[in-house]
């Protein structure tokens, strides 16, 4: 009887110990998940706040703090606001890409084409103003600016436009008065009219840029000269106030870069596929007329393209930067109808690299009108060189929020809060309009 129930007692003595060492491995195990929980889900921890010791970190701030949970849209947004210290102002209203820009003779008026069809006229009275009383034009259906330049004073304006046949010259007359009351954003006045206009004028290519000068050399009589720059190998010449074609000259270098007029209406360079730079004298009759335009020079040197170029303020020499790397400074005032040469002044490197140390292209360039600055752009990076040593004065890496388009000097001071500086405009694919101070320029 004994033995008999000692079997089921020794049956459940043995199976309460299996029981026990299983609820002993299953509590080690609990203990041990909650041992090694992270910081963010230990709930006890009530006197911590969130915002002193982010999950992750520890008391004393070491371990991986996860950078990127810092660096939010909004953060990215804040830092892009930060303004360089030459940025001056920034002129907005446009609803797509700016294209090109250009100042009045007199300063006061800035002219912008816009891919959304409309001219722009700011009034600048000062370059540091919070609003800027505003002209606008309606290009016709269909056109596409892709240039602009003033042609005749301060109030006409000529605009290069490319459609489906082609590239067109509209000349508008009258842009330079934006109303001095009511809306200061749209004028409620006629929009100007166009005076002039051209179709296809160079077949059709688009045109690359314009500009502009006043013909005083020699008999020219202070009439508005303009060029257009076709992207093919044409560059035609065009009386301001009238509209009517003085001339064609062609580089014969496969595709142009961009082409420029010297300050006194004299030279036509032009910056194109190979490494020689070509230019055309304008040569005007007693009665002020254009007589005829001829090839008086050609300037060697670089060993690759020229992708920009410009001329001094004095119109005795040109500035170019080439593919190879340099920046050359040409001497033209020489007699040429004597076979004498231009001379090569100073060869410069072009100081921007990109991240590969790689050297950049400049692709727009403008010298200040104390000819003491020399504005230069690649891609979305804004460059002030010393003209006569080529020292990096500044930089604006990020000038715009993409590309820039275009930049132009205001030809003379324009009051910044009161005080006269010289201001640089500049343009891009980010819808805006940039105003800049010129960099101070060492008298040692």
């Amino acid at each position: 009887m004994a033995s008999a129930l000692s079997v089921p007692l020794l049956s459940a003595l043995l199976g309460g110990a299996v029981a026990l060492v299983f609820l002993a491995g299953y509590l080690r195990r609990k203990r041990a998940d909650i041992a090694h929980l992270p910081p963010s889900a230990a709930a006890a921890a009530p006197d911590l706040p969130k915002q002193v010791r982010p999950a992750g970190q520890n008391k004393k701030g070491g371990g991986h703090a996860r950078v990127h949970h810092h660096h939010t849209p909004a953060a990215d947004k804040e830092a892009a606001k930060k303004h360089h210290h030459l940025d001056v102002n920034t002129l907005r209203g446009h609803t797509d890409c700016v294209t090109a820009l250009d100042f009045s003779t007199d300063a006061c008026n800035l002219a912008t084409v816009c891919a959304d069809g409309v001219v722009r006229v700011f009034r600048i009275d000062d370059a540091s103003s919070k609003s800027f009383k505003i002209l606008k034009i309606n290009l016709p259906a269909g056109a596409h600016p892709t240039a602009i330049a003033y042609s005749e004073g301060s109030s006409s304006v000529v605009v290069a436009a490319q459609a489906l046949l082609g590239s067109s010259l509209y000349m508008y007359a009258d842009v330079g008065a934006p109303p001095t009351g009511g809306n200061k954003q749209q004028g409620k006045l006629s929009p100007p009219e166009i005076k002039w206009d051209h179709k296809k004028i160079h077949g059709k290519e688009s045109v690359l840029n314009l500009a502009a000068a006043r013909a005083t050399h020699g008999t020219g009589d202070g009439s508005t000269i303009v060029i257009s720059c076709s992207e093919a190998t044409d560059i035609k010449i065009w009386h301001g106030k009238s509209g009517k074609e003085l001339g064609t000259v062609d580089t014969n270098q496969l595709k142009n870069n961009m082409a420029d007029i010297s300050p006194n209406g004299r030279f036509i360079a032009a910056a194109a596929f190979t490494a020689d730079v070509k230019v055309w004298e304008i040569v005007y009759s007693k009665d002020s007329s254009v007589k005829e335009v001829n090839r008086v020079m050609q300037l060697k040197g670089h060993k690759s393209a020229v992708t920009s170029l410009c001329f001094t303020p004095d119109s005795e020499k040109i500035i170019t930067a080439s593919k190879d790397g340099t920046i050359r400074v040409w001497n033209i005032n020489v007699r040429y109808h004597l076979d004498e040469d231009p001379k090569t002044l100073r060869v410069l490197p072009v100081p921007l690299h990109d991240s590969k140390g790689s050297t950049c292209l400049y692709e727009h360039m403008g010298i200040s009108p104390d000819g003491k600055v020399l504005a230069v752009t690649s891609g979305s990076t804004l460059q002030w060189l010393c003209a006569e040593t080529g020292v990096v004065l500044d930089t604006a890496e990020k000038a715009h929020e993409g590309a820039i388009s275009g930049i132009a000097w205001a030809p003379r001071t324009i009051p910044n809060g009161g005080a006269p500086a010289f201001i640089l405009g500049s343009c891009g694919d980010d819808k805006k309009v940039k105003l800049w101070l010129a960099p101070e320029v060492s008298s040692t």
